[in-house]
């Protein structure tokens, strides 16, 4: 698919030092575009969506509210932790508003696996099926997060 115009500006307000000092795209010199190709593509063949997977990140977000801080048990086998850091980011896809900077680090403790995602990656995926490009130290890998989050594909 060919990047366009617009993509690649999006593309440059993720380099490091524009939005965040390391940026959105680790060491991937892939065009945008093609991020987003291949990630819809695995997600895709496991049969969800992205907005499915975003669901179920911001469920578990707010399960783990309760505990302030703290781990938390959440049924069947998770704990989870939501700490905030100060400051709010915006979505470098222009979308209106801004998200504050929450860290969601979820144990899955049945498969000894554990994930740390934020409020933005839960809109950069629901929004724009955007993981972050290989090499960043955000990036979540859909298949990983899918595993770790135990988000099984919806039956017809």
């Amino acid at each position: 698919m060919k990047q366009t115009v617009q993509m690649k500006k999006i593309q440059e307000k993720m380099k490091p030092g524009v939005i965040t000092r390391d940026g959105f795209l680790g060491n991937d010199i892939r065009n945008l575009i093609d991020i987003l190709v291949e990630d819809e593509a695995g997600v895709k063949r496991i049969g969800l969506t992205h907005q499915v997977i975003a669901n179920r990140m911001m469920e578990l977000r707010e399960a783990g509210m309760r505990g302030l801080g703290n781990f938390i048990s959440v049924a069947p086998h998770f704990e989870v932790q939501v700490d905030s850091v100060r400051g709010k980011l915006p979505c470098p896809f222009g979308d209106p508003g801004i998200f504050p900077k929450t860290n969601i680090t979820v144990k899955n403790l049945n498969i000894n696996d554990e994930i740390t995602f934020t409020d933005l990656h839960i809109h950069l995926i629901g929004s724009h099926g955007f993981y972050e490009g290989k090499g960043s130290l955000f990036r979540l890998e859909p298949e990983r997060l899918i595993k770790t989050l135990e988000i099984a594909p919806e039956e017809e």
